[in-house]
C-alpha cells in the first residue's frame, strides 16, 4: 500500500538520490589507506598545499578577543566583509556592485545550492556544459531544477559554443552554468567568447550563474573574463559565486559568497537565515584580511602550480593510451584515458575509467577522480595542488602501472 510504503522509508526520495561527492571519497579514501600505513599519493582533493598566509591566520586570532564576535552577526555577512567583497569584485575583474549585493556563504558550496535553490523551480532546465564540478548537477536536483549536460572534450580545449548551448535550448530552459576558469578541465573561456555567451543568454533570457573560484590561477596567455563584465547586458540575470578557499589556501574556513541582483540576493539571505544564519565571524575576520590585503602570497602559489601544470601534463603525454592537454587554468589536469579501455591491467580488462582508477589506487596507491564524476567516463581528473616530490613520484608510478597495459 502506498501508505504502508511511505511509512516504511527511512530517507527522503530528494536526499537518497543525492550521491557522495567524488572528490572528498576518493580523498577519504587515499587518507585512510595512509593512516594504515600505505603510501599512497592522493591527486584527488582541489586543495592547495599550502599554508593560509599568516597575515590571514593574525586576523583570525586577533577576532577571537573581540566580544562582537561572540554572538550572531547579520547573516548575509558582517557589513565591512560585505563592502570589502564588493571593492576586491571591482578590483579583480572591474564588476561593480554594491554590498548589499552580496551574500556572505559558508564556503561555495552553500553558494552554489543558494544560487539554484533561490533561481529554479520544478521543470525548469541548467544547461550544465561538461565535465563539470561534481557538486553542480546534485545541486541542481536538489533544487528541484533538471541539469542538461553539454558535452565538450579535448577537441576543443573543453570549450562550449553557443550553437551547442543552442541546440540545447528548450522552453524550459531557466539558466546556464558558466565556469573559466573551469574544474576538472582548467579550461579558460577566451574573452571574445565569454562576451559571445554573455550576450547569447540576455537575449534568450536565460540566467547566468558563474563561478569565479579560480578567477586568479590563470597561466600563459589565458586571461580571466568576468562574463557580466564581457555582456553587461546580463547583469540584471547573473549570479557570480566565489570564496577565498583556492586564490588564498582557505579551504577549510569556509567561506565564500554569493554577488546578484537585490531580488535575488534578499531571497537568498531568507532561505540562509533558516538554514545556518552568519558564517563564523571568526573566519569571516580572516576572509576580510584576505580579500582587503594584496595578491602577493596569491602570485607565489600561482607559480608553483603554473610549475606543476606544465609537469604534469608532460608526464602525463608520454604514458601509452593517455592524451591531455595542457590546462590553461585552476590547478587540475583532465587527460583522457580511453586509450586504455579493453586492455588487460593487473590481470583485469579495463571495461571503464570508475574501475581503472580503483586498480590504480590499490596497485600504484595513487588517488586519482574517475571521469565518470564530472559526467564524462573515459577521463581521469588529477589535482596539480599537491608537493613536487610527490607529483613527481605519483605519476612516475601511475606511468609505470599503465606501461604494462601495453
Amino acid at each position: 500500500m502506498p501508505g504502508m510504503e511511505a511509512q516504511q522509508r527511512r530517507i527522503s526520495a530528494r536526499v537518497s538520490a543525492i550521491t557522495e561527492s567524488a572528490t572528498l571519497a576518493v580523498d577519504a579514501k587515499a587518507k585512510a589507506m595512509r593512516a594504515a600505513g600505505r603510501p599512497v599519493i592522493g591527486f584527488g582533493a582541489g586543495e592547495p598545499d599550502f599554508a593560509t598566509p599568516g597575515y590571514i591566520v593574525d586576523a583570525a586570532r586577533r577576532a577571537c578577543d573581540e566580544p562582537r564576535f561572540y554572538k550572531y552577526t547579520p547573516t548575509p555577512g558582517l557589513p565591512e566583509l560585505r563592502a570589502a567583497i564588493a571593492a576586491k569584485t571591482a578590483r579583480d575583474s572591474g564588476f561593480e556592485v554594491e554590498p548589499s549585493q552580496v551574500l556572505v556563504t559558508n564556503g561555495g558550496k552553500q553558494a552554489v545550492y543558494q544560487a539554484f535553490a533561490t533561481l529554479l523551480d520544478p521543470g525548469d532546465e541548467a544547461l550544465l556544459p561538461t565535465p563539470h564540478w561534481t557538486t553542480y548537477p546534485e545541486a541542481i536536483t536538489l533544487a528541484g531544477g533538471t541539469p542538461v549536460p553539454v558535452l565538450t572534450d579535448e577537441s576543443t580545449g573543453y570549450l562550449t559554443s553557443v550553437e551547442q548551448l543552442e541546440r540545447h535550448r528548450t522552453a524550459r530552459t531557466k539558466l546556464l552554468v558558466f565556469v573559466s576558469p573551469s574544474n576538472p578541465t582548467g579550461a579558460v573561456y577566451p574573452p571574445d567568447l565569454v562576451a559571445e555567451i554573455g550576450r547569447w543568454a540576455a537575449r534568450n533570457g536565460i540566467w547566468v550563474v558563474t563561478d569565479e573560484i579560480y578567477e586568479h590561477l590563470v597561466y600563459g596567455d589565458a586571461t580571466f573574463t568576468s562574463i557580466p563584465v564581457a555582456a553587461p547586458e546580463i547583469t540584471d540575470r547573473c549570479v557570480v559565486l566565489n570564496g577565498v578557499a583556492k586564490t588564498y589556501a582557505m579551504t577549510g574556513w569556509r567561506v565564500g559568497w554569493m554577488i546578484g541582483p537585490a531580488d535575488v540576493i534578499t531571497a537568498a539571505t531568507n532561505l540562509q537565515s533558516h538554514a545556518t544564519s552568519n558564517v563564523c565571524n571568526i573566519a569571516q575576520a580572516a576572509a576580510l584580511a584576505a580579500v582587503s590585503g594584496d595578491l602577493s602570497a596569491v602570485a607565489q602559489m600561482r607559480t608553483a602550480f603554473d610549475r606543476r601544470r606544465q609537469r604534469m601534463t608532460a608526464m602525463l603525454n608520454e604514458m601509452p593510451g593517455v592524451v591531455c592537454p595542457l590546462p590553461e587554468g585552476a590547478f587540475y589536469c583532465y587527460p583522457s584515458v580511453k586509450g586504455l579501455l579493453g586492455r588487460e591491467l593487473g590481470g583485469q580488462r579495463i571495461e571503464s575509467s570508475a574501475q581503472l582508477a580503483e586498480i590504480v589506487l590499490e596497485q600504484a596507491e595513487v588517488a586519482v577522480v574517475p571521469g565518470e564524476a564530472f559526467g564524462t567516463p573515459g577521463y581521469f581528473r588529477l589535482s596539480a595542488a599537491l608537493a613536487d616530490a610527490d607529483l613527481e613520484e605519483g605519476l612516475t608510478r601511475l606511468g609505470k602501472l599503465l606501461a604494462t597495459a601495453y
